[in-house]
């Protein structure tokens, strides 16, 4: 149990120290990035860097899977340096028990990481995205997902359009049950219109079976009423600019995930990305501890001279692969080509089984 606790300690220390100099090296790589991102813009030096702290947590947390397999590298290249191993293992202890503590603590990195980092980035890079989007000014197109249905905004220098339909289809371009709003830049509403359908076709919607209220000069709206077979609608919204309003699967709380899915299929829109997003959240601790062994796998052995280098730049470059291999799975998953649960849980397993093939094969022959 002592040298359980003794081995668990030393990873953690490793890992601190790794995530620490990760996070200052990010830290002013980034800083440089926001200044030259913004230059053109009004941000003055504290709104530049409150932007870099907000966007530092969603970088580390993806480079979590680095940080871990560059920790047990550090560590087991330590152990095997001082020949704490070798004389683990003349102790009549396996060596395979001495990254069990070093495992155990990766699993509860990976849990931590996902339960309480997770949200926190989710939170910040949604803060990251609000305050950059103001100091680029970007022309506001906003979609939202309640129970209520579909929300939409769209505008122009003049006037401001919201839109809420019952439903649609897959990528937000038909809408069912809808009814447009248009406001004044002064916040008055001027006209209300509900149709039965409104496709976004080229610049503008077009709807069917329309009825139209004026909301403006005091006059009643009902008198005024007019009704449309067809009525076209400028508009300044795209297909992808509805589905990139939904923004990353990352900026939303992995607690909110499951609710955020029901609303979003309720809809009527696909939710396979933000499912694998979901999956691959929830494998995320096995992924780290894959890192973890393929790293231990590699620099467990005592090793001396050239050989260490290029049993370190292996375990690197084999880390890397499972990282690609993981993202292809998730591209792949996204697409609906493979199912959700084969994209986001078999490249950890391989990565664990693999590895775990390797340090059976080194240790017991």
């Amino acid at each position: 149990m002592i040298l359980f606790r003794y081995f668990s300690r030393r990873f953690l220390i490793t890992f601190g120290s790794t995530f620490a100099v990760f996070l200052l090296l990010n830290g002013f790589i980034d800083l440089v990035e926001q200044g030259r991102r913004f230059a053109r813009t009004e941000a003055g030096f504290a709104q530049i860097l409150g932007l870099t702290l907000l966007n530092l947590p969603q970088a580390l947390y993806q480079m979590l899977p680095l940080i871990t397999v560059l920790s047990a590298i550090a560590l087991f290249l330590g152990l095997s340096r001082s020949s704490e191993l070798v004389v683990t293992r003349a102790a009549g202890r396996s060596a395979l028990r001495a990254f069990l503590g070093p495992l155990l603590m990766t699993l509860m990195i990976g849990l931590v990481a996902v339960a309480v980092f997770n949200p926190i980035v989710a939170a910040t890079l949604k803060e990251y995205e609000d305050r950059s989007s103001g100091l680029r000014q970007d022309p506001s197109s906003i979609l939202a997902i309640s129970d209520d249905g579909l929300w939409l905004r769209q505008g122009d220098a003049d006037r401001q359009t919201v839109i809420r339909a019952e439903a649609t289809n897959l990528d937000g371009t038909v809408l069912q049950d809808v009814t447009f709003i248009t406001f004044t830049q002064a916040g008055g509403p001027v006209r209300r219109i509900e149709a039965a359908t409104a496709q976004l076709v080229e610049g503008a919607w077009e709807l069917t079976q329309a009825k139209a209220w004026p909301l403006s000069d005091g006059r009643v709206a009902e008198q005024w009423a007019t009704t449309h077979p067809t009525l076209r609608i400028p508009s300044t919204l795209s297909a992808d600019q509805i589905r990139d309003s939904f923004g990353t699967p990352s900026s939303i709380p992995i607690w909110d995930l499951p609710a955020f899915i029901n609303r979003l299929e309720a809809a009527g829109f696909s939710a396979l990305r933000h499912r694998v997003w979901f999956q691959m959240e929830l494998a995320q601790p096995l992924f780290l501890c894959a890192m973890m062994l393929i790293a231990a796998g590699f620099t467990m052995r005592h090793q001396r001279g050239r050989r260490v280098g290029l049993l370190v730049l292996t375990a690197v470059i084999l880390s890397f692969g499972l990282y690609f291999l993981r993202n292809f799975a998730q591209i792949l998953g996204d697409n609906g080509q493979i199912p959700v649960a084969l994209a986001a849980w078999a490249p950890p397993l391989a990565g664990i089984a693999a590895s775990l093939g390797l340090l059976l094969h080194l240790e017991d022959g």
